[in-house]
C-alpha cells in the first residue's frame, strides 16, 4: 500500500471495476454490493467511482448511488400524498412543490416564478442572452446543458433511445417519452380551465396563453404577435426567406421541420396512419385527425362573428377574412389579391406555367396538390371519402361536403337580387 497523505494512488486489487473507487478496498461484509469505501480526498480531476454497467465515472460517491438507479429502477423517494416516486430528492421535492403550489423564486423582470431555483437561473438567459454552454466543434451555443448535449449528439449520430413499437430513435430520453404517447395516448398535462389535456408540457403552456390572451413575442417588421417563441422564429423566416431544413434526396428545403418530414414522407410511399372507418391512408397523424372529422361532424374552429365553424383552423382563418375584406397577398403582375400567402403562391404559378405536382404513373402534372390527389385517385379508383347517410362515395372530400347538402338541405349561395339559393 502507498504511503499515506503522500498524493500516490493505491495499489489497484484485482477486483478493479466493481463500481468501487481506485484505492484501498475493505474486505468486511457490506449491507450491499456497490457500498463503497470511503477514500481520501480526491483532486479536482479525478473521478474515481466507476458504473460496471455502462462505464459512467463520477468524482462522489452520491452521484454514482444516484446514477445506478437508472440501471437498478429504484426510485426511493415516496410521495405521502400520490403513487409518485423518484431516484432523486431533489426530483420528489420538485413534485411535492406541485401539490402545495408553492414556487419561491421570481424572476424581477417578467414576474415568472418557479419551484426550483437552477429553474431561475435558465430563465433569466431569456432575458440576459447568455448561452454559455459552448461547442467545441461549431459555433453553437446554448443557454441549458441539455440542449449543448442534444447538439452535440447531432454531431456524433448518437441515437441510443429506440422505440420498441415502431423502431423510432432520438438522442434524448426525453423525446422517446413524449414519442411514447403517440401509442398509449396518454395526456397527462391538464387545463385547469377547461377539459384539455396535452401529452407535452409546452403544448400546454401555449393552450393556457389562449386563455390569457397573452401574446408576448412580437416580430418587429409586421407586428405579428404570438403567444410561442419557437412561433415566432418560425415567422420570421417568412421575412429572411431562410429554409434550414434540407432533403438529403432532392433540392428541396423548408422552412419547418414538420414541412420537410411531409416530404420526405413523398420519397417513400409511407403512410401508417389508417382510417378504421373507410381505410383512408396518410403519410401523417395530423392528416388523419382532419380526415376523421368528415365521418364525426366535428367542426371546433368557431367563428366569432357569425355561427359559421371549420373543421380546419386554415378554413376558418379564410372565413374570417370575408368578414374583414382584408386580403393583404398582392400578385405583382395582374393585382389579383388573396386573404392567404398560400393562394397566393398557386395564383402565380398560372402566370409562371410551373407545375411542381408530378403523378408516377403517367406524365399528368399539375399546380396543385388536390389536384394530383384527385388525378391519382382515377388510377387507384380509390373513393376514401363516405357518406353515412347514403353509402355514397367519392375521391373528393369537397364533392362529399357538396353531396352532404342533398341531405341537409344547406342552400349556402344566395342570390342578392331574389331569394333564390343553391346548394
Amino acid at each position: 500500500m502507498a504511503e499515506e497523505g503522500n498524493g500516490s494512488p493505491t495499489t489497484v486489487p484485482q477486483n478493479f471495476g466493481d463500481g468501487s473507487p481506485t484505492g484501498v478496498f475493505c474486505d468486511q461484509p457490506t449491507t450491499s454490493e456497490t457500498t463503497l469505501v470511503r477514500q481520501p480526498k480526491s483532486t479536482a480531476d479525478e473521478k474515481p467511482y466507476m458504473c460496471e454497467e455502462c462505464g459512467y465515472r463520477t468524482a462522489r460517491e452520491s452521484h454514482l448511488s444516484q446514477h445506478m438507479r437508472t440501471h437498478t429502477g429504484e426510485k426511493p423517494f415516496k410521495c405521502d400524498q400520490y403513487d409518485y416516486s423518484a431516484a432523486q430528492k431533489s426530483s420528489l421535492d420538485l413534485h411535492l412543490a406541485k401539490h402545495t403550489g408553492d414556487k419561491p423564486y421570481m424572476c424581477g423582470e417578467c414576474g415568472y416564478r418557479t419551484a426550483k431555483r437552477s429553474h431561475l437561473a435558465e430563465h433569466r438567459r431569456i432575458h440576459t442572452g447568455e448561452k454559455p454552454f459552448k461547442c467545441e466543434q461549431c459555433d453553437y451555443s446554448a443557454a441549458q446543458k441539455s440542449s449543448l448535449d442534444l447538439h452535440l449528439a447531432r454531431h456524433a449520430g448518437e441515437k441510443p433511445y429506440m422505440c420498441g413499437e415502431c423502431g423510432y430513435r432520438t438522442a434524448a430520453k426525453s423525446h422517446l417519452s413524449q414519442h411514447m404517447r403517440t401509442h398509449t395516448g396518454d395526456k397527462p398535462y391538464k387545463c385547469g380551465q377547461c377539459d384539455y389535456s396535452a401529452a407535452q408540457k409546452n403544448t400546454l403552456d401555449l393552450h393556457l396563453a389562449r386563455h390569457a390572451g397573452e401574446k408576448p413575442y412580437m416580430c418587429g417588421e409586421c407586428g405579428y404577435r404570438t403567444a410561442a417563441k419557437s412561433h415566432l422564429s418560425q415567422h420570421m423566416r417568412t421575412h429572411t426567406g431562410d429554409k434550414p431544413y434540407k432533403c438529403d434526396q432532392c433540392d428541396y428545403s423548408a422552412a419547418r421541420k414538420c414541412h420537410l418530414d411531409q416530404h420526405l414522407a413523398r420519397h417513400t410511399g409511407e403512410k401508417p396512419y389508417m382510417c378504421g372507418e373507410c381505410g383512408y391512408r396518410t403519410a401523417w397523424k395530423y392528416a388523419l385527425s382532419l380526415h376523421l372529422r368528415t365521418h364525426t361532424g366535428e367542426k371546433p374552429y368557431k367563428c366569432d362573428q357569425c355561427d359559421y365553424s371549420a373543421a380546419q383552423k386554415n378554413t376558418l382563418d379564410l372565413h374570417l377574412a370575408k368578414h374583414t375584406g382584408d386580403k393583404p397577398y398582392m400578385c405583382a403582375e395582374c393585382g389579383y389579391r388573396a386573404a392567404q400567402k398560400s393562394a397566393l403562391s398557386q395564383h402565380m404559378r398560372t402566370h409562371t406555367g410551373y407545375k411542381p405536382y408530378k403523378c408516377d404513373q403517367c406524365d399528368y402534372s399539375t399546380a396543385r396538390k388536390s389536384h394530383l390527389d384527385q388525378h391519382i385517385a382515377k388510377h387507384t379508383g380509390e373513393k376514401p371519402y363516405l357518406c353515412d347517410e347514403c353509402g355514397y362515395r367519392t375521391a373528393r372530400k369537397y364533392s362529399l361536403f357538396q353531396h352532404m347538402r342533398t341531405h341537409t338541405g344547406n342552400k349556402p349561395y344566395k342570390c342578392d337580387q331574389c331569394d333564390y339559393s343553391a346548394a
